[in-house]
């Protein structure tokens, strides 16, 4: 699919097609241009920029797979500089993005500036103010950092900002919502905290608000007096509980993947304009309303993962635009509507029911009683209907103690010996809970294509992670052959760690925990949600989980965590050579930099953060691509038994453990790379100070021979002396003794990301010299592709 830039560029150079005449630039403007190319470290898209450029006559303008960039004038100077990149790497260390800035402001006139996916880095600069004449401003796929400058609010004619897919922190600003020309604010896929400001309720001219993928929680503000409203897209945040009010103007209302409750607003089936309705994996209950299918405009409507109810018809209508509904993992009963079933619904619509209590023939849904019982449990069941329903075939389980006080002890008999017989048939169907997150991958090609509501959860399929989803207990028991003994991979005082493969033939390791008998599904709810969003590419993912019941106490006896299974090995090993070929110094910077990411993310993809995972080289797992993934973690629920089991003891490694922040796993993971860089293993404190010694006497000399000592003798021949000593500082620093003098996650991902391209540019020039590769033909054609900075 062609890119925003790319489809803006092709529009501009047909513009400049159509000018009758070009007019020269002015010098000064000309010099600006050249000064943007140098700072900007002369991107592939620049390399044809000139001083006898013609900028004004399309001559700044290229296209090509590493980028484009366009320049167009008014008369004799700059008003709008695109220069859009590929997702590069971070710019060099020499780089400052306040010098960028103050050249641009070089440019009076200028209205438009792109400058994305370029490799920028550092705080955006406050005096971005000074370019008052910016109206749009999109520096988006970077790595910026910092809170969004005050400096900004003074672009009074500023109507669209997009600053996605960077670091940027801290609050949303108050004022941005009282810049009066604002119409597209986009801020996706950082880490912004705290509530959204009322002010965004008010913006005179806001159509599109987009804070999707950050860390935000709280209610939304009233948005019912944004009359131009058109696109709202929050998902992945903690926002919540109420449904936000909007105007009925809206088209895009993307809630997913948040902890919004209680029911849909009523007003929502008079939304005629609307065109996607995302309220996916929340916590919504109560009716769902059919009225949304037939909506004129609709054409996607996802409710999955929450805990909807209702009967649907097999005659309830479809809106003539509807090409994608899921309404699976709820407790909806009845018929698939025939517009949403073949063959009465249209070639092209995707249609995802699974795991309500539908009529169906596949075997994807429970059986009517589950969702009865499921709505009794949460209290969406009217008084008077809950005890018809606690008076049917004996199902009721779940509500024994709320009617044991109301029922005789004849009754009470009577009802054990119904309930008796039911237990056997809910025993050849193994319950599950559906209250799970889900990454959504399974939806197909043509919808992953729509990036613009593609969140980093749902690209995990494209990286061969399963959906997340509950199993059955007789999935896991034919996986391991009923727990043979033979599977088992350890095993302590709560449960036992089995391998396993499922019926796919996908490999699987199923982690086991024993319950106390006052704990009850309900109560898992919290961290089910978290182990559910454990998926990334960089740790051992969750797969899914499985509750087993006793019937007759209402409580769950055990928990099943499924994870993915990785099979090559472990840092140490991939490092010692005990498995497999031993690592390069890329392959080691590419592992630090996956290891690194991992901790990102448990730190802020997730709400809350998982800190304190007691990290180790050890359980650190190397898969068959040399992907690093983090094997073992804070996981909350096994964390609590832990702590219970143990009395708090951490790691063995950490000179702070009586304090867990995400300074104590930096700490561990500066531990790591001193084994990564040392090659030696290191098993006690002992030896962390001794090798941080040694460690700083190598770096404090300016002779490379005291770090070429230091390193391990397999790679030091292989590896650039200022990608090693990059490595090198960054894990001294990881290692400093105060927690508050450790480095950010961020700050370590910086310059482990230019060690890895300093590397890369060392070998290259050792290739194209003629001195043949400072590592051996085949440590390079098995050296996996740079993993780049992303979130």
């Amino acid at each position: 699919m062609a890119t925003p830039s790319h489809l803006l560029l092709v529009v501009f150079t047909a513009l400049l097609a159509l000018l009758p005449g070009t007019t020269q630039l002015q010098p000064s403007q000309v010099w600006t241009l050249i000064k943007i190319q140098q700072l900007l470290n002369a991107p592939p898209m620049l390399s044809h920029w000139r001083r006898s450029t013609d900028f004004c006559g399309g001559g700044g303008g290229a296209m090509g797979p590493a980028g484009s960039a366009a320049v167009l004038c008014y008369g004799d100077t700059v008003t709008q500089l695109h220069i859009a990149g590929a997702g590069a790497p971070p710019l060099p260390r020499n780089f400052s993005i306040g010098a960028v800035v103050t050249t641009l402001s070089r440019l009076p006139d200028l209205k438009v500036l792109t400058l994305s996916g370029l490799g920028l880095w550092g705080p955006l600069p406050g005096k971005l103010g000074r370019l008052a004449s910016l109206e749009i401003v999109n520096m988006s796929g970077n790595y910026l950092f910092g809170e969004v400058p005050r400096g900004v609010s003074r672009l009074a004619g500023l109507q669209t900002l997009v600053l996605d897919d960077n670091m940027l922190g801290g609050e949303v600003p108050a004022w941005i919502g009282a810049l009066p020309s604002l119409a597209v604010l986009s801020l996706r896929n950082n880490t912004f905290q705290g509530a959204v400001p009322e002010s965004l309720g008010s913006a005179p001219s806001l159509r599109s608000l987009v804070l999707a993928s950050n860390n935000l929680s709280g209610n939304l503000p009233d948005m019912s007096r944004q009359a131009n409203l058109q696109v709202l897209d929050v998902g992945g945040n903690s926002l919540g509980p109420a449904f936000p009010k909007l105007g009925r103007k809206v088209v895009t209302v993307v809630l997913g993947r948040n902890r919004f409750g209680g029911g849909l607003p009523a007003e929502l089936s008079s939304f005629y304009l609307l065109e996607r309705l995302d309220v996916s994996w929340n916590r919504f209950v109560g009716p769902f309303a059919p009225a949304l299918l037939s909506l004129p405009s609709i054409r996607y409507l996802n409710i999955a993962g929450n805990r909807f109810t209702g009967t649907l018809s097999d005659k309830a209508p479809c809106g003539d635009n509807l090409r994608f509904v899921d309404l699976s993992l709820n407790l909806l009963m009845g018929s698939v509507p025939t517009c949403l079933r073949s063959p009465g619904r249209k070639p092209d619509t995707v249609v995802l029911v699974s795991t309500n209590c539908l009529d169906d023939s596949d075997g994807s849904q429970h059986p009517s009683p589950f969702c009865q019982n499921q709505a009794l449990a949460v209290g969406i069941v009217p008084g008077k209907e809950r005890k018809s329903v606690a008076g049917q075939a004996g199902f009721v389980a779940g509500v024994v103690v709320a009617i044991l006080v109301a029922i005789s002890a004849v009754g009470l008999i009577a009802f054990f010996a119904v309930r008796k017989a039911a237990m056997k048939r809910w025993e050849a169907r193994a319950p599950t809970v559906s209250e799970e997150e889900s990454s959504s991958t399974g939806y197909p090609s043509k919808m992953l294509a729509d990036a613009r509501y593609i969140s980093q959860t749902l690209k995990l399929g494209a990286l061969g992670i399963p959906s997340y989803r509950a199993f059955s207990l007789v999935e896991l028991e034919a996986a391991t052959n009923n727990f043979e003994n033979s599977h088992l991979l350890g095993q302590d005082s709560h449960g036992e760690m089995y391998r396993g493969r499922l019926g796919n033939g996908t490999p699987v390791t199923i982690r086991t925990l024993k319950m106390k008998r006052s704990q009850t599904a309900q109560s898992f709810n919290r961290h089910i949600e978290t182990i559910s969003r454990l998926r990334h590419q960089n740790l051992v993912s969750a797969l899914g989980h499985c509750f087993e019941y006793n019937l007759d106490e209402s409580t769950v006896t055990q928990l099943y965590i499924v994870f993915e299974y990785v099979q090559n090995g472990n840092l140490r090993s991939r490092i010692s050579r005990t498995e497999g070929c031993r690592l390069t110094w890329s392959q080691r910077i590419s592992a630090a930099i996956g290891v690194a990411k991992g901790i990102q993310f448990l730190h802020g993809g997730i709400i809350p953060g998982l800190v304190g995972n007691d990290l180790r080289i050890t359980n650190v797992l190397v898969d068959q691509n040399h992907v690093a993934k983090i094997g073992s973690y804070n996981i909350p629920i096994l964390a609590e038994a832990m702590r219970s089991e143990q009395g708090g003891a951490g790691n063995k490694f950490q000179a702070d453990s009586r304090v867990k922040s995400d300074k104590t796993d930096i700490f561990d993971f500066g531990v790591i790379l001193l084994e990564v860089v040392s090659g030696k293993t290191i098993t006690s404190m002992y030896e962390v100070e001794i090798l941080k010694e040694l460690l700083a006497w190598a770096i404090a000399d300016e002779d490379r021979v005291r770090r070429r000592s230091f390193a391990d003798p397999a790679v030091s021949k292989g590896c650039s002396d200022e990608s090693l000593r990059t490595v090198m500082e960054i894990c001294q620093r990881c290692l400093a003794k105060e927690a508050s003098q450790r480095p950010s996650v961020e700050d370590v991902l910086w310059n482990l990301q230019f060690a890895a391209q300093v590397q890369d540019d060392w070998e290259t020039d050792a290739w194209s010299s003629g001195g043949g590769s400072p590592v051996s033909s085949s440590s390079r054609a098995t050296r996996p592709s740079r993993l780049h900075l992303s979130r």
